[in-house]
């Protein structure tokens, strides 16, 4: 596949190239029933000043995520062009049919935004949203924040997220860049593998990359939106985008965590689901983490749930109502026992 598709059917109204602050969006041509030659306008803006790293920002990848959208949309109000060494751009609602719905995945053609990188120019409206990302914006980029919270399914604990890297020198860039973070903890998830991420991709294509989870349950969180304002802030500095006096003092190093292949614990029934433990709690391998109940069938014994691997309950499930499938528990386990 050509990849350079995307700049011919895709424009923005910014120029990336122009120092000064700009706001603006990029135009994903979409014909609808309602609308032949309409488009999806994403938002978009660029924040530039001599020299220094190019930075992308990305919020909004899942529509039901809040803390990474409020916190870019800050920044961009916020920042003096002159306080910059370098070049920020920022993409606050990426997939912003999600965003306006409030989904995880875009009503216009149902697909997880975070699960199709690099995607295709040609291809439904969020394959040719993460195609701009990964074959316009990704070749200017030196480093990629991707903010994200647990969505509506999810609580998790607020942390910095390390994408494995591709070699020794990215995934030690990788991992320093989330220790300026600060978050009390910083977790490596290489999302089971799965290279279809905008992590993944950014890796590949040579970035320093950081990622966020800022809690979750589809609402917005006060401290993991005071812990995001913080840390973006934070990584900015340790690269030298911003001076040193915009960061936080970080008052303990964060503790390193890895969610191994054994992390997930999984649903097989339909019913609702009790943790047992709190978010942070210590947990072993075979130890009963919670049990789905049948509450339509009160002579029926709940069943079970034991976890696979040592470690602290990183995520649990928010919602109480679960089906086969379900995520329902994530234990992170110290990163000294690094994903098998």
């Amino acid at each position: 596949m050509d990849r350079n598709v995307a700049r011919q059917l895709m424009s923005a109204t910014v120029d990336f190239d122009r120092p000064g602050k700009q706001i603006g969006v990029f135009h994903v041509p979409l014909s609808s029933h309602d609308d032949a030659w309409g488009v999806v306008p994403v938002p978009v803006a660029v924040i530039s000043n001599g020299k220094g790293p190019t930075v992308i920002l990305e919020g909004g990848n899942h529509g039901d995520e809040y803390e990474g959208p409020i916190t870019l949309g800050e920044l961009i109000r916020d920042l003096d062009p002159a306080k910059v060494s370098g070049r920020l751009i920022f993409i606050p609602a990426i997939n912003q049919p999600a965003v306006l719905a409030a989904q995880r995945v875009s009503p216009v053609d149902g697909i997880n935004m975070n699960r199709t990188f690099p995607g295709d120019p040609m291809g439904s409206t969020t394959r040719q949203i993460a195609s701009y990302v990964n074959d316009v914006l990704f070749p200017m980029g030196d480093v990629f924040i991707d903010l994200h919270s647990g969505g509506s399914s999810l609580d998790i604990i607020p942390s910095a997220v390390i994408e494995p890297g591709r070699t020794p020198e990215q995934h030690a860039a990788n991992v320093a860049a989330a220790m300026a973070f600060g978050a009390p903890i910083a977790v490596v998830i290489d999302n089971r593998g799965d290279p279809r991420t905008a992590t993944a991709a950014a890796a590949l294509a040579g970035m320093t990359v950081i990622g966020t989870e800022m809690a979750g349950g589809g609402t917005v969180s006060v401290d993991a939106l005071a812990l995001c304002r913080r840390g973006v802030r934070n990584v900015l500095a340790h690269l030298g985008v911003l001076p040193p006096d915009m960061a936080h003092t970080v008052a303990q190093p964060s503790r390193l965590y890895a969610l191994s292949s054994r992390a997930h614990v999984i649903a097989e029934d339909d019913g609702v689901f009790e943790p047992i433990h709190r978010l942070g709690a210590e947990v072993g391998a075979g130890d009963l983490v919670g049990r789905i109940h049948f509450i339509t069938q009160p002579a029926r014994h709940p069943v079970e749930l034991y976890a696979r691997a040592d470690g602290i309950v990183y995520g649990r499930r928010q919602p109480g109502r679960v089906r086969p499938g379900n995520c329902c528990l994530v234990v992170a386990s110290p990163y000294e026992s690094s994903p098998q």
